[in-house]
């Protein structure tokens, strides 16, 4: 017979066995029951036995100082956080779109502001439309970048410009026949 922790019927009898107590006389459905009282009096017992836990590691007059920071971080810090934060995803849109040079850039611009005012709620239509490609303003003028706005080329882009003047230098030296070594 299998025997778990909390219902051990063969245990049981044995105990009563050597107590004096006939196994006739205690009946078969509640051997288990007597199991379950001994667990949870074991239980009971050590919950009366244990040392009072402490939730906190500061006592007295610096748990009240910690709970006072802690407050003004709650009521000052968090808003000014969030707040932060709620207006930086919205204006992602708008970041996105003058990255791609989008042609409706003002139009993005628009729905981002709009989209604080309104609690967010516009924010996915002008993160769809920061990221789409404007096909009919492709098909009216030919390009789907607005040539209008300033490009700022990235760093890549000003040493790929540095590297064309070079070697624009080194074959223009070439073609006259002479040559700038540098020795160290």
């Amino acid at each position: 017979m299998t025997t778990t922790m909390y219902h051990q019927p063969d245990r049981t009898i044995s105990i009563m066995r050597q107590i004096g107590i006939p196994s006739k006389q205690f009946p078969r459905f509640l051997i288990g029951k007597v199991a379950a009282v001994r667990l949870l009096s074991a239980t009971g017992m050590s919950v009366l036995l244990c040392n009072p836990a402490h939730a906190s590691f500061l006592e007295g007059d610096a748990l009240d100082t910690m709970a006072n920071v802690m407050s003004w971080v709650a009521i000052f810090l968090t808003p000014v956080i969030g707040i932060g934060l709620f207006w930086f995803l919205h204006i992602m849109p708008e970041k996105v779109a003058e990255k791609r040079r989008h042609p409706q850039l003002a139009a993005i611009k628009a729905l981002c502001l709009l989209s604080l005012f309104f609690g967010g709620l516009l924010w996915p239509i002008a993160w769809i439309w920061a990221y789409s490609k404007p096909t009919l303003y492709k098909l009216a003028y030919g390009t789907d970048v607005d040539e209008s706005l300033p490009h700022h080329p990235d760093k890549k882009d000003g040493e790929l410009e540095d590297l064309r003047t070079q070697v624009a230098e080194l074959r223009a030296q070439i073609a006259a026949g002479t040559t700038n070594t540098k020795t160290a």
